[in-house]
């Protein structure tokens, strides 16, 4: 398979995503503004969004693709597909308990996660009312993410990745013409979200048909929970699950106190952490897709080279391409938020305050790629407590730095405060695989981390010099002039920093890679 290839289709799927995503992000803000509803809107998502990056494409996925893997290149097809349909039997049933407890539960949970909502009822009513229409959305994408990983490990790339297209576009949907038509408009985003996952489902019944792995779902709960693939599944999640509901913990925390703080504030870093979607979920989960059943495949044949080198190309892919993304997020913040979002309801204060966070989210954005490309290297190898204790110590750090940074700058501290754990979080991964032998940097970084930092000198000065010229607030009033004006700049940014490589040696070849 070649890696390179894969990943350009990869690529493009998922930046159909982003873009779908972008334009579902401008047409909500357009719409809602950032206000105490919107706020409600994205604490009321968050809540099975957390619960579907903790058990789904969390915790489940690094617990499950592996074993699946190693399943389906040494026991045959009948052996895998009896693991699959166990395991889908598991999660079924599961599921169903843990979506009617949450609907139930809905206002205790919104409670804990945003106390600051239980000093203006109305809001915290319609979080409570927009939870429980959401919370259905879990047991949808964790049948998703079962879904992707059998399609990843049979190197079916395209479907996952292109899923989340439907969300976005139930979102477009239902800001044009449902929520016009609404007593109250939000509601319509909530309903978005529960016909967004359905789909998102349903898309991925043909192509599992198609391998022959669509999952059976028996009443024989006792025979799927006695296999003993299943068992190891299991055994895995605790760990993986503890290791991400670290890091989502961190997540709830930061909601709870940017619920304290100034109205909108939820909303800012909301937007803000959309933008920081687009190249984490273009580079970071592209690869991290790749990598894992990759890595899977390899570790199950011994091929500790092959191991290695895989790792080698993720982490050098990535510098290549995250660090210009976070020198951009910098450099251009303003225009980037004031062309996608400056429209509407959204003042020039939410301008201002969405590009605080997203100065700082882009701190650590190389930290929040490089983790996932770093941890599918213990993943791959059924390891997951290495990741929960360091899991565990970024979470204290980043508590810690949140009573430094709050103060100083209010919301964008929390935004800090995460990025600077990602990069924390990255820097001892690394460690780890490199102590234990797994990742052996290949010749040459050095000189490829020289020929970069020049590179991006070039390029955030060519960012500063080229949006100097605009005044990005007030062409407000001339919408096609700021999307061209911004097309523009990073059009010449772009130019600079592949010309600067190219110029000091840089190949598309260099680059390449084909998989056993």
């Amino acid at each position: 398979m070649n890696l390179h290839k894969t990943l350009a289709a990869i690529f493009g799927m998922t930046m159909i995503s982003r873009v779908t995503g972008l334009v579902r992000e401008l047409l909500i803000a357009r719409a809602f503004g950032a206000s105490a509803y919107t706020d409600a809107f994205n604490v009321a998502f968050r809540i099975p969004n957390l619960l579907r990056r903790l058990f789904a494409e969390g915790a489940f996925s690094q617990a499950f693709v592996p074993i699946l893997a190693e399943y389906k290149n040494q026991k045959g097809e009948a052996e895998t597909r009896k693991l699959v349909d166990h395991v889908a039997t598991i999660l079924a049933w599961a599921l169903v308990l843990t979506c009617l407890a949450g609907i139930v539960a809905a206002p205790l949970v919104v409670y804990l996660i945003a106390t600051g909502f239980k000093s203006e009822p109305r809001v915290f009513d319609a979080s409570v009312l927009m939870t429980r229409i959401m919370f259905p959305y879990i047991g949808f994408m964790s049948f998703v993410a079962l879904a992707g990983g059998v399609l990843n490990t049979w190197r079916q790339f395209k479907i996952p990745a292109v899923t989340p297209v439907l969300l976005n576009l139930s979102f477009i949907a239902a800001s044009l013409f449902l929520a016009p038509h609404m007593r109250q408009p939000i509601y319509a985003l909530a309903i978005a979200v529960f016909v967004g996952g359905t789909l998102q489902l349903a898309i991925q019944f043909p192509s599992l048909r198609r391998i022959g792995m669509l999952p059976r779902i028996s009443w024989n709960v006792r025979a799927a929970i006695a296999d003993p693939g299943v068992r190891r599944v299991l055994k895995q999640m605790v760990p993986a699950t503890f290791a991400v509901s670290v890091s989502q913990l961190s997540i709830i925390i930061n909601t709870n106190i940017a619920s304290h703080l100034e109205n909108g504030s939820v909303s800012w870093l909301g937007y803000a952490d959309r933008l920081m979607e687009l190249p984490t979920a273009l580079l970071g989960v592209a690869l991290g897709t790749i990598l894992l059943p990759s890595l899977s495949k390899a570790h199950a044949e011994g091929d500790a080279g092959e191991y290695s080198a895989l790792l080698d190309w993720g982490l050098r892919l990535t510098f290549l391409l995250a660090l210009p993304a976070a020198v951009g997020l910098a450099t251009l913040s303003v225009p980037l938020t004031t062309t996608l979002y400056h429209y509407g309801k959204f003042d020039a204060l939410s301008v201002a305050m969405t590009s605080r966070s997203l100065i700082a989210y882009g701190v650590g954005l190389i930290g929040l790629i490089l983790v996932k490309i770093l941890a599918p290297g213990f993943y791959a190898k059924q390891d997951i407590k290495t990741p929960v204790k360091i899991a565990i110590l970024v979470m204290i750090a980043t508590q810690v730095m949140n009573l430094l940074f709050v103060p100083w700058i209010a919301h964008a501290g929390l935004a800090l405060s995460i990025g600077v754990g990602a990069c924390l979080n990255a820097s001892l991964l690394y460690w780890g695989l490199s102590r234990r032998g797994i990742y052996k940097p290949q010749q040459g970084w050095g000189l490829f981390l020289i020929k970069l930092t020049g590179a991006l000198f070039l390029l955030a000065g060519t960012a500063l010099w080229t949006a100097g010229h605009f005044d990005w607030i007030a062409l407000r009033a001339h919408p096609l002039m700021r999307v061209g004006a911004l097309a523009f700049v990073m059009a010449a940014c772009g130019a600079v920093y592949f010309a600067a490589l190219f110029i000091m040696g840089f190949r598309l070849r260099d680059f390449k890679r084909i998989a056993s």
